[in-house]
């Protein structure tokens, strides 16, 4: 009898191949299989079969509402997926084969693998008593967590028994079948409820994606509701004998408050009037003062090895690749170059026997071509630093896969981006077995001695200088300048020296006023561990670790849970933020509003997570899990069927703008923008609008901008009531009928062929280039261009393509040349007048087609100010990016892509901003700078007045606006000028890219 082995991926079960041939001979390859006299290898694409409600416990048509909810079937049928029905057929095939006797589940190590496979499993088992079956052959276990050929081999010779893998299964199932429930109960109800107005909005939930949208929605509150206030920091120079020191006044009693009504923003440092801060300043200017000090050795010991969750925050921390991206590019790493390890772990350490097989990693390393991490391989065997280490080696900390890390296969022909994830994993790996860096940390107190107070004012000063890099040493010299507290305030020189016993002298005293500062909003790689974290953002390795039981998804799932949300417009990328949508706003509001906790909290349904890792460890019985979760839905249905007020309590806005009708005052409820009459409480006119027509919801500043002109548009993101996407202007026409005004879709001239059928005729009309879909023409057709199949024409009654492009997009004018160039070259020129819908803020961009997406979208130039380098991440350029360097002209000027990103929803793919740089210096010869410029009596008063070369005046100025908390807290682009930096920049704020234009006027 023969093996069948089924393999997630088709590349997958040709490694197999290719691994198990010199031991069981050779293979003959069919159209779906491999085969020999032994094993027949195949392979599904992922997920081909999903689960689904039996037809008699399911509704399939008509509209969603709460007569039919919920929906608990007592259990699971099993559906083909669509698009990959052929396939399925095929690999049931080979498992009903009589001389097929025994299965093998090589589908990826992990819940979703070995879901993958009983799902396939069963449905091959065909329905017996109406529900589906086992297949009955025996089934074991391929467990690879690396795709190496002897790790296959090996693991062809340590099978684990189906008995073993129950666990997983049951979990696997349970996950499946409680998200089915939770999404589909959810779904159905918070849309029903949203319906009940006529028409239909779409409102989805699940059981980790909505959670995490609260995570984002709750910082989102705290940025709006946070009121800046003002305080001052009293920043003095000490003379000493061997020269001047920085020092900030701080008060010594101060203890940190604690309770749930503590002011979070009081600091030791902080003084809260101006009075009072200048009282101080005048009270020490020109004193005596006392110094003590300490100094003592700190060690800093190097990050732990990745599991995906902090690799991906890693790289979009410092690419600002997306935690997808990040994802596919060490899925590539590893089963296309086989150079990583699995990634779609939670572990961040090694087993306890795989000493030797590290030794022989860095064997590797140390004799490859990559020359900037071949000498720390060889650093670290010829010093012996590989040895047994419980960070690094432990077994309990192991999972169903261990850390990620390079593998024994030197890879080549990388691309520049998986050869930065490559080279950010290696140096993580080869920095984990170097010795902690190595510290001296100095804390001296200056205490200024007055008569008013008697103990003196107190002025503290920190140095931190790195004596033994350590393993910074991987990273360059650059990781020493970047060490931890290094750029905070007064923190990070090197001190000049105090004698025991020295009076000093206090010369210049500033109280320097500032502004608290609201939360940071998140960014994927700050999301990625609130969800790791269970909603508690957590920058610490080892508490994080402790903590990653209890996260929202798994590793393997939180990049997909975050694309859902940016699909279904419940989040949006601005830059590297991520910013919750008016949409979001709306179904935390109703969640609340419901009482349905559940779906709200990310602490429980990390809780959840917990739950089904205990159930892989026979720990808890899936049926009293299902039992739970079908109890959390009936709760979650009953709520919202229930609930019976007009409206929902929320925290909503009074617009700015009056009535149309009678001059009142227009308030926002859950459902609608209505008048409220003149007082702002009373019934109004009748005046009123939804707030989510065709299923879009306004944000606030777009309802206000459509009272104030009575028009806004083009916008993204419509339904028609079959489920069609659409594109259209909103306007507020006035009624004679209803006496009143009232909102309308606006299609311009597209309206005659959208919406009556009436065939459009492009024969006298020039095309503008081929449709990047099907390659049909595109033409100006309304307020649009579209391609010649989007619209019913007389060759094409029917249309059969969906795309179609603004003339306008976001205020800017999007001319015919700029089209026919994106359609001929993939992008347009950089326009300049687009103004953002949120911010009302101007930007630039390119207008670019999104392969990936399926649409146009926005794609950015590099930004002129690349991102602060954190400690890992000063590393060595790519081996890819130095030989661009070296490239002639002409080819390398060809590598000059910009970073990008996209317009509202999705991320484009592009080179990184790093290329661009090498390219341009390829191409042009650097730029000989003055090494003698003198700065005016006004710079010198902020850098020194040393001569200096003009690229030094720059960085001096950025690192004086740094330190001293300059940028504007609302706006990072803007600079606040303070005492010393307004005679530079002859107004109280400037922009950063007037900056270096200002700062080249005081320079001779």
């Amino acid at each position: 009898m023969k093996t069948l082995v089924i393999a997630e991926k088709p590349s997958v079960a040709q490694d197999i191949v290719r691994a198990l041939t010199p031991s069981v001979g050779k293979f003959e390859k069919h159209d779906d299989h491999f085969e020999n006299e032994r094993y027949v290898v195949t392979s599904a694409v992922g997920h081909l079969v999903e689960i689904a409600a039996p037809e008699e416990f399911d509704v399939k048509r008509g509209k969603w509402s709460f007569a039919h909810l919920p929906v608990l079937p007592p259990y699971f049928d099993l559906k083909p997926i669509d698009k990959t029905k052929a396939r399925l057929s095929a690999v049931v095939k080979l498992a009903k084969r009589k001389d097929v006797g025994r299965l093998i589940n090589a589908c990826d190590a992990g819940r979703e693998g070995e879901l993958i496979f009983r799902l396939i499993e069963q449905y091959a088992g065909g329905q017996k008593n109406g529900q589906y079956q086992s297949l009955g052959k025996p089934v074991q276990r391929l467990w690879l967590q690396s795709m190496t050929p002897a790790a296959i081999r090996d693991g062809f010779e340590h099978l684990k028994s189906d008995a073993q893998m129950q666990g997983l299964a049951d979990a696997a199932r349970s996950r499946s079948e409680a998200d089915w429930m939770v999404g589909i109960n959810g779904t159905r109800a918070m849309t029903a409820f949203n319906s009940r107005d006529g028409g239909f909005f779409l409102t989805t939930v699940g059981r980790v994606q909505t959670p995490t949208l609260s995570i984002v929605v709750e910082r989102e509150e705290k940025i709006r509701a946070h009121r800046s206030r003002d305080y001052w920091e009293i920043h003095a120079t000490f003379q000493a004998e061997a020269g001047l020191y920085p020092g900030k006044w701080f008060e010594p009693t101060f203890k940190k408050p604690s309770g749930e009504d503590a002011d979070a923003e009081l600091r030791a440092d902080r003084v809260w009037n101006q009075r009072e801060a200048t009282a101080i300043a005048d009270a020490v200017r020109g004193q005596p003062a006392t110094v003590k000090e300490e100094s003592k050795p700190t060690t800093q010991a190097s990050g732990l090895l990745y599991d995906l969750t902090s690799l991906q925050r890693e790289a979009n921390g410092r690419f600002g690749f997306s935690a997808k991206t990040t994802l596919q590019l060490a899925q590539s790493l590893y089963e296309r170059h086989k150079a990583l390890t699995y990634p779609r772990t939670d572990s961040r350490a090694l087993p306890e026997d795989y000493l030797p097989t590290v030794k022989q990693t860095f064997e590797m390393l140390a004799d490859s071509g990559m020359k900037h991490l071949a000498p720390h391989a060889l650093t670290a065997l010829n010093n012996g630093y590989i040895r047994p280490s419980k960070r690094i080696f432990d077994n309990s900390k192991v999972s169903d896969h261990f850390a990620i890390i390079p593998t024994l296969q030197a890879p080549s022909g990388l691309s520049d981006a998986e050869q930065k994830l490559y080279d950010l994993v290696v140096r993580r790996f080869l920095a984990v077995f170097f010795p902690s860096a190595e510290f001296t940390v100095t804390t001296r107190i200056t205490t200024v001695a007055v008569p008013a107070v008697p103990a003196g004012h107190h002025f503290k000063t920190e140095g931190k200088v790195l004596v033994k890099p350590g393993w910074m040493a991987v990273y360059g010299k650059e990781a020493a300048e970047d060490v931890t507290d290094a750029k905070e305030g007064d923190k990070g020189q090197n001190l000049v020296p105090v004698r025991p016993g020295e009076t000093v002298r206090t010369e210049n005293v500033e109280p320097k006023g500032l502004k608290t500062k609201p939360p940071a909003r998140y960014s994927e790689a700050t999301l990625l561990g609130a969800m790791e974290g269970a909603g508690k953002t957590i920058d610490d390795d080892e508490l994080r670790e402790a903590m990653q039981e209890k996260g929202l998804g798994t590793p393997a799932t939180r990049a997909a849970t975050i694309e859902g949300l940016l699909t279904e417009k419940y989040i949006i990328r601005e830059g590297r933020e991520i910013i919750p949508t008016a949409k979001a706003f709306q179904l935390m509001t109703l969640l609340r509003g419901l009482g349905v906790e559940e779906l709200s909290k990310a602490e429980l349904t990390g809780e959840w997570e917990y739950k089904l890792a205990q159930m892989e460890k026979g720990q808890l019985s899936r049926s009293a899990f299902m039992a739970e979760i079908a109890q959390m839905t009936e709760h979650m249905v009953k709520k919202a069927k229930e609930y019976d007020r007009d409206t929902i309590p929320g925290n909503y806005a009074t617009l700015e703008t009056p009535c149309p009708n009678c001059g009142g005052v227009v308030k926002e409820n859950y459902r609608r923008y209505t008048c409220t009459g003149a007082d702002g409480h009373s019934d109004g006119c009748g005046f009123s609008f939804g707030k989510s027509p065709a299923g879009r919801t306004f944000e606030p500043e777009e309802a206000e901008l459509l009272l104030a002109t009575r028009k806004i548009g083009p916008l993204e993101g419509f339904r028609s009531k079959a489920g069609w996407p659409f594109v259209a202007d909103i306007v507020i026409k006035f009624s004679d009928e209803d006496n009143n005004w009232k909102l309308e879709f606006d299609f311009g001239d597209d309206k005659k062929g959208e919406e009556t059928g009436e065939l459009v005729d492009f024969v006298d009309g020039e095309s503008l280039g081929a449709c990047p879909k099907c390659a049909s023409p595109v033409f100006e057709h309304g307020s649009n261009y579209v391609c010649s199949k989007a619209v019913p024409t007389a060759a094409q009654p029917t249309p059969n393509c969906d795309f179609k492009s603004g003339k306008i997009i976001l205020q800017q004018p999007v001319a015919r040349e700029q089209m026919h160039k994106l359609l001929e070259t993939g992008k347009t020129d950089l326009l300049d007048k687009f103004v953002s819908m949120r911010t009302r803020r101007a930007f630039k961009a390119f207008l670019a087609w999104d392969k990936e997406a399926g649409k146009v979208n926005f794609e950015f130039a590099p930004s002129k100010f690349p991102p602060r380098k954190t400690a890992a991440g000063a590393a060595a350029p790519s081996a890819a990016l130095k030989t661009a360097a070296k490239a002639p002209a002409k080819k390398a000027a060809a590598a000059k892509t910009p970073a990008s990103k996209t317009a509202g929803a999705k991320t484009v793919a592009s080179k990184s901003a790093t290329a661009k740089t090498a390219g341009a210096t390829a191409a042009k010869a650097p730029r000989k700078t003055a090494a003698g410029l003198q700065p005016s009596a006004a710079l010198a008063a902020v850098i020194g007045s040393e001569p200096v070369a003009r690229t030094e005046v720059i960085k001096k100025i950025w690192e004086y606006i740094k330190a001293n908390g300059l940028q504007d807290a609302t706006d990072k682009r803007s600079i606040n000028a303070d005492a010393r930096l307004a005679p530079v920049f002859g107004k109280p704020q400037i922009s950063m890219f007037d900056l270096a234009g200002i700062v080249g006027k005081h320079l001779s």
